[in-house]
């Protein structure tokens, strides 16, 4: 038997400027005559010839790559060969047949994701429902009409319970800006270090995915003064702020479109409005929306006014908030995958390029992030944002596995091994560095909270902190995640953060606030390579490494587990440390012995 080892972080890759030395690591009886590096810098295959020596057991096998020529995006694999036959290995492991392009190994070199996103922990914040100042602006019932609900907002008090009617989007809770301010001890102690809000622009709803002025904060959140005082709090505590881009669609109380007359040039009813082609209009007259939400028309980016209005020209919404005194750290673009032509996506990813290329010419190491619940890697692989909301590669298996449902909440039963096949098989030739810094989370504004999904399995809510907090990929806690908040679909996950402690799961809150600060402590686990060592029936064990730190992460969903690891470059002797969990570790002379029991998660850490 043949096994070999690699990963695309030191000390299997290293960076000495002009050129990446690659090893892989060999041990077995069948040894190949010739181990090759393949590439293909210029998108034409290089076989370069490995060296290999041995050191206790293990052959290493080195190459090094020249970054003088060719694409940013290096891509890898090995080819070995032996006098009769050939095999390739890849991210996916081993392979008969040469690996397409998409399933190497890759690194962007030079690196030029935002190089501080990969060592935050995020935190999502639904606004009006985190927490209330108290302050005058606050919004009160009556306040106004909400037309496209045809009723009056609601203010609720914080304690009242979410109710499930056609008013939802029109009751609020008072949360606001200077809230936020005010907890930002709070999210300092969690170990939050970076912030996603949902819209903040002035709209008629509570989501405000309805804008109705892309250049004011809603002045029931505290307006433009209001994030000034957030972006300076924010500042004083090293706290990055990521904002809500809704370029999509408007709201249609938006002055551009203006359904309910409140202007004399919007387009919904009149033909001749400079701003009628900013929108498609079917022949009787009725606009073209998202997904039928007639309060949601679709901005039509085939007129170059609306690409000036939204990112090209000086003064653009892209533009404005990068630029002080704002100076947000990155623009989160809701359904990003949707926006484009003629009430279609058409020109999509032209578009999305030229976004991309607004904010970096604002600030080059601002965070570019997609939402997408369905497949991202089209718009990764065309580099026209640095990273997704990782449904499809974290949030979704996970869902499967722990909760037995899937993205419709439709029952589906996931065994180990095809869980970590999904995960890897999803993240294989996605460079990585981008891999660092994709966006995951168990559950957000627009799914039910996983607490809820778990049935309030306190156990099960732990495997999936643990979960969070250590596999590849930047981690965020959708508000209340950390107290074990839960709820089901809009608009029940939308719950306003109960602040009376005795409504707090303090052990979920200790865990989180120790994952964050282990996730400080380790490299390993902010920028590392990840492996998955072990994946059968009820039992899931990934390494996380980077140079010669380790940290193990064993996941057992029932029943109990006996698993045996021998040692490789990837799990190395040493006195492992014990940092979460109830599992056994037990070292010996050829390997770990893991005893793993029900409903647990456990981490174990090898310093460098």
């Amino acid at each position: 038997m043949l096994n070999a080892w690699h990963q695309p972080v030191p000390p299997f890759l290293v960076n000495n400027g002009h050129r990446l030395d690659i090893t892989l690591c060999l041990q077995g009886d069948d040894l190949p005559e010739q181990v090759f590096l393949r590439a293909e810098p210029d998108n034409e295959e290089w076989l370069l010839i490995m060296k290999g020596q041995v050191a206790d057991g293990v052959w290493h096998y080195q190459a090094s790559l020249s970054l003088h020529q060719g694409e940013s995006v290096r891509r890898y694999c090995f080819k070995l060969l032996w006098a009769d036959r050939q095999l390739w290995f890849g991210p996916l492991g081993w392979s008969l047949v040469p690996l397409g392009q998409l399933a190497q190994y890759a690194l962007d070199e030079p690196d030029n994701s935002p190089s501080w996103v990969a060592d935050q922990v995020f935190y999502q914040i639904f606004p009006d429902r985190f927490a209330c100042s108290g302050g005058d602006h606050g919004i009160k019932s009556g306040s106004y009409h909400h037309h496209a609900a045809g009723c009056d907002v609601v203010r609720r008090d914080w304690q009242h319970p979410l109710e499930d009617d056609q008013d939802a989007a029109s009751t609020f809770y008072g949360g606001d800006l200077d809230g936020i301010s005010e907890k930002l001890p709070y999210l300092q102690q969690l170990g939050i270090t970076a912030l996603y809000l949902n819209p903040i622009f002035t709209s008629p709803s509570v989501h405000k995915y309805d804008t109705e002025d892309y250049y004011h904060v809603d002045p029931h959140f505290g307006g433009d003064e209001a994030l000034q005082r957030l972006r300076v709090n924010t500042h004083k505590v090293g706290i990055k702020l990521v904002l809500d881009g809704v370029f999509n669609h408007t709201g249609d109380s938006h002055p551009w479109f203006d359904r309910y007359q409140q202007t004399v040039n919007g387009a919904c009813h009149n033909p001749d409005s400079p701003y009628r082609g900013w929108f498609n209009f079917y022949p009787d007259g009725t606009a073209l929306t998202w997904k039928g939400h007639t309060n949601l028309p679709k901005l039509n980016f085939a007129e170059p006014q609306v690409v000036d209005a939204i990112y090209r020209a000086e003064n653009s919404v892209v533009r404005h908030w990068l630029r002080p005194p704002y100076s947000i750290d990155g623009w989160r673009l809701d359904v990003v995958h949707m926006l484009g032509e003629n009430g279609g996506a058409k020109g999509n990813l032209h578009y999305l390029a030229e976004i991309y290329q607004t904010v970096k010419q604002e600030n080059p190491q601002a965070y570019v992030l997609g939402e997408h619940f369905g497949d991202a890697r089209r718009w990764l692989h065309a580099g026209v944002e640095d990273a997704a909301m990782n449904y499809m590669g974290f949030a979704l298996p996970v869902r499967a596995f722990l909760t037995g449902v899937d993205v419709a909440y439709h029952p589906i039963q996931l065994d180990a091994a095809t869980c970590a096949q999904w995960m890897d098989g999803y993240r294989a030739g996605l460079p990585h560095n981008l891999q660092i810094i994709q966006f995951n989370q168990l559950d957000s504004h627009d799914t039910a909270r996983f607490q809820t999904l778990l049935k309030n399995n306190p156990q099960r809510m732990k495997m999936a902190a643990i979960w969070l907090l250590t596999w590849i990929g930047v981690p965020c806690l959708y508000y209340g995640n950390e107290i074990g908040l839960d709820g089901g679909n809009d608009p029940f996950c939308r719950k306003p953060f109960p602040w009376d402690e005795k409504h707090w799961d303090r052990h979920l809150l200790a865990l989180f606030s120790r994952l964050s600060a282990l996730r400080k402590q380790s490299k390993a686990l902010r920028r590392g390579g990840c492996q998955v060592l072990y994946a059968q029936g009820e039992s899931l064990v990934f390494v996380r490494t980077y140079q010669q730190e380790q940290v193990l992460v064993a996941l057992q969903r029932s029943g109990e587990g006996e698993i045996t690891l021998a040692y490789n470059p990837l799990l190395q002797k040493g006195k492992w440390q014990r940092l979460e969990g109830e599992a056994d570790l037990t070292t010996t002379k050829n390997g770990l012995q893991l005893t793993l029991t029900a409903e647990s998660a456990s981490v174990w850490r090898l310093p460098g």
